[in-house]
């Protein structure tokens, strides 16, 4: 063989080799994340500065978190600022068909330059899907129906996609990842934990998770998205409740007004309890920290928040519904017990019902009404929306409708041209050219990079 045509074998040879390490490399990166390690750890570097009125990072400001693992993760500073977003014309109908030169973007009022721009169904960019879902036992009646729904979604995942679960007890149930089938099981794990166990010893008792939504979004939100997630997507289905236990509480429980002295002395025993709960389960951040981080993060919030919506009624239209919640939960939950105890506490509680006098009937109410208020502006903060599931049969529509949300939006991308690192809150415009009637859905504000690289 010729000296040039044997090194031509074997440069043929090599650069094969090299574009094969390449694809592996590239479907690794594009395929494959950092583990998460310590989930949840973030929570624990967390303190209240009560002269800030504001949490705090304390510690030696290492990150524990598998994404900030150094060995983990290859760091790209990036300022490249994406929205996503969903235009909606004056019907309130998606509009679909826009281009990059039809939309117009300005920060802080001055135009920006859209450099990357692409669909929301666009198989090329992969979506980093976290399902954070509360399976505490105010949830009961919807549980097992959003577990079913939730499969739906896994089943619409594209192959580029990757999901991860997490659960009310800062947990994660199941890392990203694009298994289908391995989701599906962690959601089925979910499923048997509300069962009742009837072994030989056992007397029918549930697990339910721990109520600490905010706890479990807040490590979310520091923990588990890096540069490397195109388009990070939390879908948060609870009710909020933990929200009494942040600092700076939207409401101070208290004993409502005007009860009749039987239902007032179960009330002050039942506030006490409620009072020995919070000083254990305090948090070290408020719903404002909440906010703020979530404001900070690129990610698009969905809230499903399981019950009947309490916004936007008059008073008496507030108390009959919540009326109407409170007695459709009670009974779902009346059904665990055996015929007999069965009629006998919901006499009780119709009983305890006819005697609440309606000035508290409106002070229980608005106690809901804040926690509902709180999860829908976190939703409409981060440029995504609020569901409610009225219904347990409602859930798969709810769950198809968020996808369907997702692959109708638009996904821009431009450099600022306010070059600095100064950590200051920008305001982002999204317009539609020759459309001022078009409504664009879409994160309103983002925190420019700061200084240090903090949590917060």
């Amino acid at each position: 063989m010729p000296k040039h045509s044997h090194l031509s074998l074997v440069a043929a040879i090599l650069l094969e080799v090299a574009l094969s390490i390449c694809s592996v490399l590239g479907q690794s990166s594009e395929h494959e994340k950092p583990k998460l390690k310590d989930f949840g750890s973030s929570l624990k570097r967390m303190a209240w500065d009560p002269e800030k009125n504001a949490v705090v990072e304390v510690g030696n400001g290492a990150r524990e978190g598998g994404n900030a693992n150094e060995e983990d993760v290859i760091r790209v500073e990036t300022s490249l600022v994406v929205c996503d977003v969903l235009v909606l014309d004056s019907r309130g109908r998606p509009v679909q068909g826009l281009t990059r030169d039809d939309l117009l973007v300005s920060e802080d009022g001055k135009k920006q330059q859209i450099a990357d721009f692409s669909l929301g169904n666009d198989a090329g960019v992969p979506r980093s899907i976290v399902l954070l879902i509360d399976y505490s036992g105010s949830q009961f009646p919807f549980i097992e129906t959003s577990i079913a729904a939730a499969k739906t979604l896994v089943d619409k995942l594209s192959p580029r996609d990757r999901m991860a679960i997490v659960t009310d007890d800062v947990e994660l149930l199941i890392d990203f990842t694009q298994d289908k089938k391995k989701l599906k099981e962690k959601l089925d794990v979910l499923r048997k934990r509300i069962e009742p166990n009837r072994g030989f010893l056992s007397r029918g008792h549930r697990r339910f998770g721990r109520s600490a939504q905010y706890s479990a979004l807040m490590a979310t939100l520091n923990e588990a998205f890096d540069s490397e997630d195109q388009r990070p997507i939390i879908i948060f289905q609870t009710d909020g409740d933990e929200v009494f236990n942040l600092r700076n509480p939207i409401v101070v429980p208290s004993i409502p007004p005007n009860l009749p002295p039987d239902l007032q002395e179960v009330a002050r025993a039942r506030l006490e309890m409620e009072q020995r709960y919070h000083l254990q389960n305090l948090t070290a951040f408020s719903l404002s920290d909440i906010y703020r981080a979530a404001e900070k993060s690129r990610v698009t919030i969905y809230t499903i928040i399981p019950g009947l919506p309490l916004t936007g009624l008059s008073p008496d239209e507030l108390v009959s519904r919540w009326k109407a919640q409170t007695e459709r939960s009670f009974l779902a939950w009346s059904e665990t017990y055996p015929p007999k105890i069965r009629e006998q506490i919901r006499a009780r509680e119709k009983d305890r019902q006819e005697r609440t006098p309606i000035e508290a009937q409106r002070y229980l109410a608005d106690i809901e009404l804040k926690s509902q208020s709180a999860l829908a502006g976190l939703a409409t903060l981060t440029g995504g929306w609020t569901e409610f599931l009225s219904d347990a049969s409602e859930a798969a529509d709810i769950y198809s409708r968020i996808f369907a949300d997702i692959n109708r939006r638009y996904i821009i991308g431009y450099y600022p041209s306010n070059k600095e690192h100064d950590g200051k809150r920008r305001k982002v415009t999204i317009e539609v050219r020759g459309h001022p009637d078009y409504a664009v859905m879409g994160r309103k504000s983002y925190y420019a990079p700061g200084p240090d690289s903090g949590l917060f």
